[in-house]
Order: structure tokens, then sequence, then C-alpha cells
């Protein structure tokens, strides 16, 4: 309570009738959510005031006349939840009801209070022997627990403190309502009592000699923490009402019913404030808001004494906006002359409906639209005297017509393209244009203008789905849009991963995870030497931290790198890098705790700036909406330690004049929140500069939306424009001007790539076919070849999504582990030998080891029992990076998949792979390694189960091949020709179940000289007679298939 705290309103409540005194509040409470003051009376009526005028809002009759009063009112963001004897209410805050609950078990009900960390169920006491849990959203009663205690008041810190009507007190626990301690007041019945943080202050009765209650001149103090009394604080006027101050921790103010209050602190109770309210009867009750700045008495006459600082008093912390009644609309009265402009008169105010306004039951289909004629037969119509006529493709059944209208569906989503396999099977004509991002945003557009979808949010901005078929993410088009990627990272304890997910705003997740990465990064960064500070130069502010004790004004400062934590601009985001704060702490002179003085002095500023703007009041939503309110570049002055930002003309003024050194920072980024709907959840955006990261840009703004695949180029005004209705900022990042346009790499000059040159094992075995790199004869470097190959088990099987007609739709595909990687030399002498042969241990439970494609078997991956080189994935992972950034050329078949499990992203330039260098567009399939193998090679590979080593090997082997063909000019036609022998044997080798097929078939094609599997005279060929049978594939692995499916395919036939 401040110097200039005093009594700043005084209201007389109104009484129930015009006729009758006012009656006295039986419940008081300020509500935690807008600027109202809430009471309750005898009759049942709750009456709320607003604001400093305590001006009345509303006025309601919550709980009929046979009801008793009202006992206690407690908050919800739906309304106001009241309490009585025999009913629980709940109401808006503009007197709505939502729901009213009497049963037989409510007797005499005195308190309530919320249940866990939600507030979506409370518990409901009083002098009765039943608890009553309620659902608030549902207003029904979810459970009746037998209670052995009668309870007559309840307060919620972090435990839940309920009070008998006998004096002690029980500590419950606010999940299940057990006992967890029970604390003995002395007293024999508690008036008033508060609970916040660890401390608990209660008041009550204690007993004359002649066995009458008098009020206790003690009030007693407890520590939840420890579960013990503290020292009580004395009272001699008696302690009849007590309330813990909401910010200062150990702070209470206590009062007497004569209005005596005396303000004390727990931990030094000698200190103390007195003052004296001016009531005439005695204090009935009392209340401290939310954010401690107003304070309101009851007495007994029924006034409303209303104390506060007159500069500063407000009810709630962060208080929403009051809705109020709209007022009347005053008449203006204009004289109409030939000079008066028809745009002053304005549009007139209709009473009945107009005409024009037509309701959904008063509009009919009139039929439908006429049905598109197929491609097909559009393509080959032939023309008579009569007309035209063309086959009939038959892709519909007899008498059965397409639906021509527009079939309603969740238009806020994009939708999702045919899978490769679908448009493989359902061939188009050449001169048919494939539908691309464009068309669906036309269709969308046309869709929101058809009601289906909110018009107010562009469909770039929508969700975008990825469809699964039986082939998993392989068979979705990601060239239907453009493909943005994300990593994960484990942050199970934070609520990061989708696992373990709270469920909360993505905006504060994202907050959250950025933190997580830059401390972690951080620290991890710091045992790096010898530029361990990089990095907090390039992330953190410099800065000391100054630590005032306002007690004997002892200073003390500290080093403090601190991050940016919720700016706007630009004079918020200097009062947010300096701004002050009042945290409770120790004083090494006072050698005691105190509510100290906390200043930041900024040394130096990081060369990014990465700013949390997720703000949800109306205030900074209102600043967001401004046009240009977010400024693509910034500046910086730190003068004396204080920090002083600007922007726009100011900025320009500052560099002219060149009289301090500034920082200038220019926007490179930003991430919104995307809200459609109440109905539909929210998803990020993120809007970049791409143009800072270019070493020669073409234009200085190059700004790109990124919704998860969906990448699209846009206007700086349109990634700087924020809509309060749907799209608010959530992430800001600033990057120093002098940074931009350089990228530096030098760190990879000093690689540690010591882990290449030595076979590590966690359980001591060594493969026999390994030799690893030797450093003076292989050492990796730009444009060394490497051939690899990985096998991997499965850690979860597909989730299957079947509708009521049959359809099936695949909602998560089989989520595979790494177990194997194999990598071997692609040139010099060794060339086939491997250097890395790990099979990597695995934690998770492995639901199949997919023995029959991998190669894997049971005991394979368990340390205690396997007989191969067991290593972490962080040790195999590292290995493949080492060689992603020595600039290593991999070799392999279908390695994008490879590579996605692994989570690895290797550039193109760097990659070989096979299935692309024997593919052609015009056949619309990729071939098997093994088919590749058998007709190019004449070898029998995947005769068993599958072998790392052997197909990297063969993969190495076709690369040599193509190499061959490349430099005699006859890759085209060799593909063709593989192409057309493919189609023929079913691109498989020929035979079943592995076995020897006698008198193999004649396959012939043009000389093309000494090529893989010709005859030396260059005419025709003979297929030799050890052929090789062929195996189906399991889906989650298999490539190629008769439907022409992309993807990994060396599996396709074994």
């Amino acid at each position: 309570m401040e110097a200039d705290w005093d009594e700043v309103h005084r209201i007389t409540i109104p009484p129930p009738r015009t006729d009758e005194l006012p009656t006295p509040a039986t419940a008081i409470a300020f509500d935690t959510q807008q600027e109202l003051l809430w009471i309750g009376n005898e009759y049942g009526r709750v009456q709320s005031f607003y604001g400093a005028e305590l001006q009345l809002y509303t006025s309601y009759r919550a709980h009929p006349l046979s009801n008793g009063p009202v006992k206690q009112l407690l908050f919800h963001e739906r309304g106001v939840i009241s309490v009585a004897p025999t009913s629980v209410h709940l109401s808006s805050r503009r007197g709505l009801t939502q729901w009213h609950i009497e049963d037989t078990t409510m007797t005499d009900l005195r308190c309530m209070s919320y249940m866990g960390r939600t507030h979506s169920v409370i518990v409901v006491g009083g002098c009765q022997t039943t608890l009553l849990k309620i659902d608030v959203e549902r207003g029904t009663i979810i459970e009746n627990i037998p209670s052995k205690h009668e309870y007559t008041m309840m307060k919620r810190s972090h435990w839940l403190c309920a009070a008998t009507s006998t004096g002690p007190i029980n500590i419950l626990d606010p999940d299940n309502l057990n006992i967890i301690q029970t604390l003995n007041t002395n007293n024999v019945g508690i008036c008033d009592m508060d609970a916040r943080n660890n401390y608990l202050v209660t008041c009550g009765w204690v007993t004359r000699p002649q066995g009458t209650p008098m009020l206790a001149s003690l009030a007693n103090v407890y520590d939840l923490k420890a579960m013990v009394q503290l020292a009580p604080i004395a009272f001699q006027a008696g302690a009849a009402h007590v309330q813990m101050h909401p910010r200062l921790q150990s702070t209470c103010l206590i009062a007497s019913q004569s209005g005596q209050l005396q303000v004390v602190d727990l931990m030094n109770t000698a200190s103390m404030q007195l003052r004296h309210a001016d009531i005439s009867g005695y204090l009935s009750s009392l209340v401290l808001s939310p954010s401690g700045e107003a304070l309101a008495l009851c007495d007994a006459d029924g006034l409303v004494h209303l104390w506060g600082s007159p500069s500063k008093l407000h009810f709630a912390d962060f208080s929403n906006p009051t809705e109020f009644a709209d007022p009347e609309a005053s008449v203006t009265v204009i004289e109409v002359n030939s000079d008066l402009p028809l745009s002053a008169i304005g549009m007139p105010y209709y009473r009945e409906q107009l005409l024009s306004s037509w309701s959904t039951n008063e509009l009919y289909e009139v039929g439908n639209l006429p049905t598109r004629i197929d491609p097909l037969i559009l393509e080959n119509l032939r023309t008579n005297e009569v007309g035209a006529f063309a086959r009939n493709p038959k892709k519909t059944k007899r008498n059965q017509v397409e639906k021509s209208r527009f079939i309603e569906g969740n238009a806020a989503n994009l939708g999702a393209p045919k899978f490769l396999s679908e448009k493989a099977r359902h061939s188009e004509p050449p001169n048919f244009v494939e539908r691309r991002i464009s068309d669906v945003v036309e269709s969308l557009a046309a869709s929101a203008l058809a009601g289906t979808a909110k018009a107010e949010i562009p469909a770039m901005y929508r969700n975008v789905e990825i469809k699964y078929s039986k082939f998993g993410v392989d068979d979705f088009d990601f060239e239907y849009v453009q493909l943005s990627g994300a990593s994960n990272f484990g942050a199970a304890k934070m609520g990061l991963l989708e696992e373990h997910s709270t469920n909360g705003p993505l905006t504060s997740t994202l907050q959250t995870a950025c933190r997580y990465l830059l401390e972690h990064i951080s620290n991890d960064y710091r045992k790096i030497s010898p530029h361990a500070a990089e990095f907090d130069q390039t992330f953190a502010i410099d800065a000391y931290l100054n630590i005032r004790c306002p007690n004997c004004f002892n200073d003390s400062s500290h080093h403090s790198r601190a991050r940016n934590q919720i700016p706007t601009f630009s004079q918020i985001l200097k009062v947010s890098m300096e701004g002050e704060s009042p945290p409770r702490g120790w004083c090494d002179k006072c050698r005691r705790y105190h509510h100290l003085s906390q200043r930041k002095t900024i040394r130096g500023l990081p060369n990014v700036l990465i700013l949390n703007a997720a703000l949800k009041s109306a205030e900074a939503k209102q600043y967001w909406a401004i046009p240009g309110w977010l400024p693509d570049r910034i500046g910086i002055i730190v003068d004396n330690g204080k920090p002083f930002c600007f922007e726009g003309e100011d900025l320009r003024l500052h560099l002219q004049r060149r009289l301090h050194i500034i920082n200038v920072y220019d926007l490179v980024g930003t991430v919104a929140d995307v809200s459609p709907d109440e109905l539909q959840k929210s998803h990020l955006v993120s809007m970049i500069n791409v143009a800072v990261s270019e070493k020669q840009p073409q234009h200085p703004n190059d700004w790109h939306l990124f919704n998860d695949f969906l990448v699209r180029k846009i206007s700086k005004d349109e990634a700087l424009r924020f809509i309060p209705a749907w799209k608010n900022p959530a992430i800001v990042t600033y990057q120093v001007s002098t940074a931009s346009h350089r990228v530096d790499d030098s760190w990879k000059d000093s690689l540690d790539t010591s882990l290449l040159y030595h076979n590590w094992s966690i359980n001591n075995r060594h493969s026999q076919d390994t030799i690893t790199l030797r450093p003076d004869a292989d050492r990796p470097t730009t444009g060394f070849h490497v051939a690899i190959d990985t096998e991997f088990v499965a850690l979860q099987q597909e989730e299957i999504d079947i509708s009521a007609n049959g359809d099936r739709e695949v909602v998560r595909p089989t989520r595979l582990g790494l177990a194997r990687v194999s990598v071997l030399r692609g040139s010099n002498p060794d060339e086939g030998v491997p250097f890395i042969n790990d099979y990597i241990v695995i934690n998770e439970p492995i639901v199949d080891y997919l023995t029959k494609w991998s190669g894997v078997e049971e005991g394979d991956l368990t340390p205690r029992t396997s007989l191969h080189n067991l290593v972490p994935l962080k040790v195999a992972y590292k290995k493949l990076w080492l060689l992603l950034n020595l600039g290593c050329i991999f070799i392999g078949h279908g390695l994008p998949k490879d590579f996605r499990t692994i989570n690895i992203q290797i550039p193109k330039a760097q990659v070989l792979d096979t299935v692309d260098l024997f593919f052609s567009k015009a056949r619309q399939r990729k071939l098997s390694l093994r088919y590749l193998a058998w007709y190019l090679l004449k070898e029998d590979i995947q005769t068993e189960n599958h072998d790392s080593i052997e197909d990297a090997r063969t993969a190495l082997k076709l690369w040599r091949k193509w190499e061959e063909f490349t430099e005699r000019g006859i890759e085209e036609s060799m593909i063709e020709e593989v192409y057309r022998a493919g189609k023929k044997w079913g691109y498989k080798p020929p035979g079943e179940g592995g076995g020897i097929v006698s008198g193999g078939p004649e396959v012939r094609r043009e000389g093309h000289g000494n090529s893989a599997g010709m005859s030396a005279s260059g005419g025709n060929l003979t297929v030799p007679a050890n052929q090789i049978g062929g195996r189906e594939t399991p889906d989650i692995l298999r490539g190629g298939s008769d439907i022409g499916t992309p993807g990994r395919t060396r599996g396709n036939s074994g």
C-alpha cells in the first residue's frame, strides 16, 4: 500500500426494491479479466460495477430467494460462477444465464475452487458431508465425493486450502482432493484466510473464559512448501479479514471489524503500515484486486469503499475490453440545397428487411451444370455429316453422370494433388495441361465467394496437407507445389514434440522452441575452441545486470547476455531492451531477501535480433494492424549502456549526421499465426526475404511465403501486412545490414574428421569386410565418390482410416528407423571396398525387422547379442555429415528416401542416383536395382536377403556402366532398350523363386559395340540361361511397380 493510497470512491449497494434499505454484501470479488467489481447479496442477486467510478454495469438474480444468500463468486472466461447454499449458477458478464444447477445433495454450500491445472472443473463444498465436482463447460455434476469434514472456505495456491467448520485447515491435492496435511490453527472457527504462492494466512475466533467467542489477536502464518507454522502476526484490534498481496509475495493486509488496516511483511513483521477506513458500522468484507492496485471494503450499512492510488487505479493485470450497449445515435439536421453533396447524407437505416436480402430457404437450385467432356473423347473425335463421335472410355457405370455442382467440403484446406501412381495409371494425353497450384488458388477463391470458405483469408495462407497412399510419402506429388522441409528436435519435457504436445497456442510453442534452440546451441557452441564467443556475439545482447536493494541501496552487478523478449517497435523495443523489473532476491549487504531493483546496462548488440511478438492484447493487435508499423530497417545506438532505437526518417538523419556509432538492422523474416476461425486449428506460416542470403541479389526485396510445403513469392507489402482477425505475428527477425549477402562457410576448413579413420564400436565387434580410410591414401575431398546403401526396420505400423463405404485412407505411413549404413569407396585402387559398415542401436521397440528386405535379423541391433559393429545413431549420422561437408559425391539407388529417413539433406550436385540415370520420363516408371543388375551387369543379386554392401556395390557398377554409355554417346538408346526388354519381362528378372530358367528369351537390339548384355559382333542379343526369379516387395519399401510408383525402386523385384 503506497503513500498516496486513500479512499477514491464510495457508493451504496442498490437495494432489491426502491422502497427498501440497501442490503450489505455477502460476497465480493474483483474480476480477473475485466475492470469490474462483483457483489452478491442475501437475496441471491449479483451486481457488477465498472471502473474507478463504480458505475453499475449488470444486475441479475442468480439464485431464487429460497436458495439463500450468495456465498462466493468465481470467475471463468465464460462468465461469473456464484454459489448459494442450495444451488450453483453461471452467467455471462452481461447477465445471461449459461447454466443453473440445483440438486438434492446441495444442502448448505459455502465455498468452491478450481481443480487441476485448467479452469474446466470446480469443486464445491460446505457444511455438508458431500463434495461436488462440476464441469464448468457443460454445467453438469461429474461426481459426488463423500467427505468427513465440513468446509466453510476454500483458497487455491499450489495446493487447495480448505477451512473446516471446527477450526483446522486441510491441505488438499487439487487433482484428486486427497488430504495432504492438516494444519491446527488453535481457533474454534475460521473467519477469513488467504493463500498465495507458498504462504497461508488465517484469522479466526477464540473462546473467552466466559465461553463466548471473540476475534483472535493473532493472525496465523503457514509455509505451505515445508508444511510448518511460522511466527504469527500480532493484531491487537482483532483480526477479522486477511488478504495476501497478488504481486508482493510476502506482503499481507490485515483488517479489523472497526476498519483498522495493517500492511505487514511476513518475513519482517516489525516493518508495517497502519491505515484506518472511515466506515459507519462494522467492516463485513474486504478484497484486493488481482493487480494489487485497488482495495474494496464493504460495511454493514451496505456501503462499498474503493481504495487505491488515483493515478494508477485499475483492477486486472491484463483486462479485456468491457462490452457496453451501443449509445443512441444523435439525429443531425441537414439543410438540403443545391450545394450539398449526396455523400454528406449517408446511407439510410431500415427497420424492415430489404427485398434484396434473401434468406437461404428462398434459394433454389435451377438445374445441374453441364458435365465436362472427357479429354480422351475430345482428343479422339471423328467428324461426319451429322456431327462428331468417339469411343466411350467407359470410366463410369451405365446411366451414371458426374455431379457438376460444387461439392461442399473443408475449403479452408488446400486440396491434395493426385498421387504419382494414380497419374501413371491414368495417363493423360500429351496436350493435357496438368493442374497446378494456380488452379487450386482460383478454385478456392471461387469457393470462398460461394460461402464455403472464409473469404478474408487468401488461399495461399490456408492449411495444406500431405495425403498418404500405400506407398507412403514418396507417392506424394511435391512438384504440384514447392517443398519446404523442416526437421524435428528433441524437447519432450517442454511440449515441443508432437507426441508430447500440450495443445497450447502454436505461437507460445514457437517462442519456447526458439528459446530452447538458442540456449542449447549456445551451450554446445561454448565447448568449441577457439571461437567459443562467436555464437553469443551473433545472437545475444552483451549487457550487465544491475541489482539494487531498496532497503540499504547496495548495488551489485554481474555479466548477462540476455536475449530479446516480447518487444514491439520502436520506442517499445527500447523499453523492452532496458526495462526494469522488481524481483525478490538476496542482498549481500543486508544478508536477507528484499524486493530488488533490476536494470540492464547494454554493452554490445548481436548481429541477429530474434524478437518474440506473440502479444494477444487488443492494443498490440491494433499496432500490428497499422500499415507500415513494422519497419523493414531499424537502427540502435548504445550510449552509456542505454539503447536508443530509430526507424524511418529518424534513422536516415542519424546515418547522415554520423554523430554516433549506429547499428543498422534489416528485416529478414517473420513468422505469423494464421487462425481461420474458432472451429479450425491455427497454423504457422513464415515470410522470408531470401535476397539477404544471395551473394549477388537482383532485387533488395525478394519475399517468399512458406506455408508447410507450399512456397509462393509475395510482395513486401503483403509480407509486412498483419490482420488482427486471422494473421498475427509470432516471431520477427532482424539481421545487421553488414552481414547481408555473405555466407561464412569457413568452419568447413576446421572439421574434425578423425571419426572416419578408425572403426568405432560399442560392442567391440568389427566387420571383416571393412577397411577404414587411410589419411595418407584415400582422404575424402571434394569430388570423392562414395557408394552408399542403407537398411531400415519398422518402428511403427501404418495407420489406416476406413470410411463407411469401404474407402481406405492412410492417415500415417509406416515409421522406419535406420538399422544399417554401408559406404564404399567409389574410386582409387580400393574401389568397391567398404569403409563404413555400421549397424545402429535402436532404443525404441521394433515392430518388424523386415528381414526379407533389410537383411537385419532379431538380435542384430542389441549390444548384448549382436555379432556386428554397433554404433549409436549419432555416430552414424556424424560420419555421413562429415562426408557431406567434405564434398563427397554419393552414389546409390533410390537415395532420396534413404536421406529423408535418415533426416539429412544432400544437395543434388552431390548425388548420383542410378534410378534417375536409367529413367525415361516418357515411360513414367522407374526401374529396380535387381532388374538393372540382371539386364546390364548379368549379376544375380538379392537372391536371399538384401545386403547393403551388395546393393551399394551394384549401384557403383551401374554408374560405371552409365559412364561407359555416356562416353560412347549411346545412353538414350540404351535406356530405351532397357525399357523395351523390361516391358517384355514385366520389369523383373524372369523366373520364379530364384531358380534357373533354361533357354532364356532372345532380345533383339541394334548393335552398340561391346556394351553390357550384347554379343561382341554388335548384332542380336541372346539373354543367358542363368536368369533370376522375381520376388514381391512390401508396400512400405516398394519403389517401381506396374503402376509406375516413384521413389526407392531397388526393391521392386526383391
